[in-house]
């Protein structure tokens, strides 16, 4: 691999680490690290280096899922139509980009060259707010739900019902059996204005911006407090069944997103007035500008606009990607910058030992939270910045989680000021660094270098790996810093006295543990072959690799002796290869897998993986799922079935084998009926598949 390619694999691990955590402290924590636009410019560097680097794409990677998980703090529901996101442009050169791709997804799908002549668009603004699904039944709200990761949310129906423009029961006569409403949940601005005059009377933290004040009303478990807060929301989307026909012919099913819309206000819900009907880019452009000088004039906050094709059966053509739609993009406002002062340079040492300097500056207010740190992420970053002790910089908060040094104001340089560099030696263990040839890393290669364990440490028990509960990162940096442990190998080792002692570690704590530890052991061969942290293997990598070779002795000896297997397998090339050489080489790796062994973790596959699970009871029969199943997710059962040899479509024909329902199963169940289709529960699907597996008998 070349220069470029090994920054960029350091790069998109640690975009997705940082997006992960942040992705995990808005959804589970409730407790934003960063703004949206952060996050977007973020997300956006790590979907560019993917798409044209697909061997870097991980199964944790945040582009790879849709979202995060719900709070714990409410009750979970599934969406019966997925509450995508939408991905992002910056700039107009990244919506023409979006607008040319998508003509000619459409050229080349459409069989009607006639229906191109359609592609007209509509423009809303963005509102910075929440995303809320509604469902109607028989034309009255029964529930709504935060987006979550997309497939599932939050219920928090009470919550909902206290804001006075969503509407409890639809204005329609003869209402369709179901009806499925998304829509922006916000404060306005006078709103939360005096909603942080009050905390401020109180001495409570204030909240950041409105969005925030939102999400946090949206999480009270008390209803009345959300409604003396006074939320607002504007609807922009709808989905009907689509055989429901109105008595009303005013409200006839709508055919585009303009005409939806418009039914949605005539039906009782406050749609956003500034919406418009887009022909070309050029008036796409001329909406952006008008909007960007005048949003500071609208009572709420807005970021960006929302780009839809208007035709819905081009939509459909269009389709989705596997996070977002096609038909549609937003596009951002441009972010901030801010100047401040630095202070000083300090230097992080990562998991393979890779330093990577942060800029730590004087404090300051950038859109909506206060900053005062910023990674240079390589010694090549540092040099072209050339920082100088106490220099001037930009800071903005565009295309990293944490924010960003743009660029040094030389002109207000101080005199003499000395000019920063990379230090000669490591600032943990004090042994020398080194760059190699053609990388822009520089490196600490002392395997004993605390830091090295501590990463080492950590990626081992990460949930994708390991998966040990209980051991975080204050546990594992106390346990290093006391020299008790200074290899993976020795977790396995621990005892309760020796946690027991620790900060903040009591006896049940200790004793839970142990029990995680040793549950561990038991994870399969992949996750042990990811979790050692060999350079370039992801978890897609090392899937690949446990596939084909099932024991660490195997992958070895494959190594050095035939290594054009390991080349041979798709997606697998000679950096890996050269990267498994450079692991198994090393002698304290090599007393590492042994002492792993000697602790119970066998490093290979168990024998029921050792070959391709087949059934011929339902080898390539068709299988459709809907509702909620009691124990597994619609992903969790999709890959079952997969994995024993059948196949899973979204929607019901005369082709479908099964139909696995599960409660709160709607239109489907009734088609599969109608068609005599064979209709099992989970605890069926279980029996079918593995027939003679010890299922849950209690199961429905």
């Amino acid at each position: 691999m070349n220069h470029t390619s090994k920054e960029l694999v350091e790069r998109s691990a640690e975009l997705r680490a940082l997006l992960n955590k942040a992705s995990h402290a808005y959804y589970v924590l409730d407790s934003p690290l960063m703004e949206d636009e952060i996050y977007d410019r973020l997300y956006r560097e790590l979907l560019d280096i993917e798409n044209k680097n697909p061997l870097l794409i991980t199964t944790d990677s945040p582009s790879q899922r849709l979202g995060g998980l719900p709070s714990k703090g409410f009750s979970s529901t599934r969406h019966r139509i997925p509450l995508l996101s939408l991905d992002n442009a910056f700039d107009f050169e990244d919506l023409k980009n979006w607008y040319q791709k998508v003509n000619k997804f459409l050229e080349l799908s459409s069989a009607s060259k006639e229906i191109l002549n359609l592609f007209s668009m509509v423009g809303e603004l963005k509102i910075d707010g929440n995303a809320i699904a509604l469902s109607y039944v028989e034309g009255l709200l029964v529930k709504a739900a935060t987006r979550g990761d997309g497939s599932t949310g939050e219920e928090i129906t009470s919550n909902i019902r206290t804001i006075s423009s969503i509407p409890l029961r639809l204005h329609l006569n003869n209402p369709p059996s179901w009806l499925e409403v998304r829509g922006e949940a916000f404060i306005p601005n006078q709103i939360f204005k005096l909603i942080n005059e009050e905390k401020y009377k109180k001495n409570i933290s204030l909240f950041a911006n409105p969005r925030n004040a939102c999400a946090g009303t949206l999480r009270q478990l008390d209803s009345k407090i959300v409604a003396k807060r006074k939320l607002d929301f504007f609807a922009y989307t709808l989905h009907l069944p689509n055989d429901w026909e109105p008595n009303d012919s005013e409200l006839k099913q709508p055919k585009t997103q303009w005409e939806a819309l418009k039914w949605l206000q005539k039906v009782g819900f406050k749609v956003n007035p500034n919406a418009e009907l887009l022909k070309n880019l050029n008036e796409i452009k001329n909406f952006f500008n008008k909007w960007e000088l005048k949003r500071n004039q609208l009572p709420y906050e807005t970021d960006g606009l929302v780009v839809k094709i208007n035709d819905f059966d081009l939509q459909k053509i269009a389709g989705f990607t596997q996070k977002a739609p096609r038909w549609a993009i937003a596009l951002k406002y441009p972010a901030e910058q801010i100047p401040t002062t630095l202070k000083k340079l300090t230097w992080q040492v990562g998991r393979t030992g890779v330093i990577t300097p942060v800029a730590e500056f004087e404090p300051v207010a950038l859109a909506g939270t206060t900053v005062s740190r910023a990674t240079l992420h390589n010694a090549d970053r540092l040099e072209k910045l050339d920082l100088h002790s106490s220099d001037t910089i930009i800071i903005r908060k565009a295309g990293e989680i944490i924010p960003e040094v743009v660029k040094v104001l030389k002109d207000l340089r101080v005199k003499n000021a000395s000019r920063l560099e990379l230090p000669k030696s490591c600032p943990q263990c004090n042994s020398k660094l080194i760059k190699e040839d053609n990388q822009c890393s520089t490196k600490c290669i002392n395997s004993c270098c605390p830091a090295i364990i501590k990463g080492t440490i950590k990626h081992w028990s990460s949930k994708n790996a390991m998966d040990i509960e209980g051991l975080g990162n204050k546990l594992i940096e106390q346990l290093v810093n006391r020299k008790i442990l200074s290899s993976i190998s020795d977790l396995y080792k621990l005892d309760l006295d020796a946690l027991a002692s620790l900060d903040r570690m009591g006896e049940k704590s200790a004793e839970n543990l142990i029990s995680a530890i040793t549950k561990s052991k038991q994870k399969n061969w992949t996750r042990q072959l990811y979790g050692l942290g060999i350079n370039h293997i992801g978890e897609a990598n090392a899937k690949a690799l446990a596939k084909n070779f099932p024991d660490i002795s195997l992958l070895s000896d494959v190594s050095f002796k035939d290594p054009e297997k390991i080349t041979a397998i798709f997606g697998i090339g000679d950096e890996i290869r050269q990267s498994l050489q450079q692991w198994f080489s090393s002698s304290s790796n090599q007393q590492l897998i042994q002492d792993l062994k000697n602790e119970g973790i066998t490093l290979k596959a168990s024998t029921s993986n050792l070959t391709l699970v087949n059934n011929n009871k339902i080898d390539n029969k068709i299988f459709v799922v809907t509702g909620s199943l009691p124990s597994l997710s619609r992903n969790e059962v999709k890959a079952l079935i997969e994995q024993y040899g059948g196949k899973v479509n979204t929607s019901v024909s005369s082709k479908t084998n099964f139909l696995v329902a599960g409660t709160d199963a709607g239109s489907k169940l009734e088609k599969a009926k109608k068609l005599g289709i064979q209709i099992i529960n989970e605890f069926e699907l279980k029996k079918i598949l593995i027939p003679n597996s010890p299922t849950n008998s209690n199961a429905t």
